[in-house]
């Protein structure tokens, strides 16, 4: 047991939980991915589409405008672009990482990235729906 643990064992009161129990309690989590990278690689992709269409509308408004702001939205917009299709390239393309990613990724890392990718989805259609306007 490390300090740590131990630490805290003292200051809830409760005996620390061997690394065996915790991976046995963790055991559902860790089992078949499911369709968890199926909705990650959807988003992902969603993802792409908007950002491309919100470039497109900030860079337009750049060159009308001028304004440092568009200007911020744009380089904002590529270099989120440049994140998510790193990401599509890795789950989808690349020859080790998109097997890796298909067979041996816990289904708890898949949950937690495909929570990521959704919340981004959603902030990027609440952007487009205001930029749109």
């Amino acid at each position: 047991m490390g300090p740590w643990t131990a630490a805290i064992a003292s200051i809830t009161g409760t005996p620390p939980l061997s690394p065996s129990r915790v991976a046995t309690a963790l055991a559902p989590l860790q089992a078949d991915p499911g369709i968890w990278p199926t909705v990650a690689r959807i988003s992902v992709t969603l993802n792409v589409l908007l950002l491309l269409a919100l470039g497109a509308i900030w860079a337009r408004n750049y060159w009308q405008f001028r304004s440092k702001h568009t200007l911020g939205l744009f380089v904002f917009s590529l270099l989120l672009l440049a994140e998510n299709a790193l990401a599509l390239y890795y789950y989808m393309v690349d020859p080790t990482l998109a097997g890796w990613f298909a067979t041996e990724v816990p289904a708890l890392a898949w949950r937690a990235m495909m929570l990521l990718h959704v919340l981004e989805t959603v902030a990027l259609l609440f952007l487009a729906w205001v930029s749109w306007d």
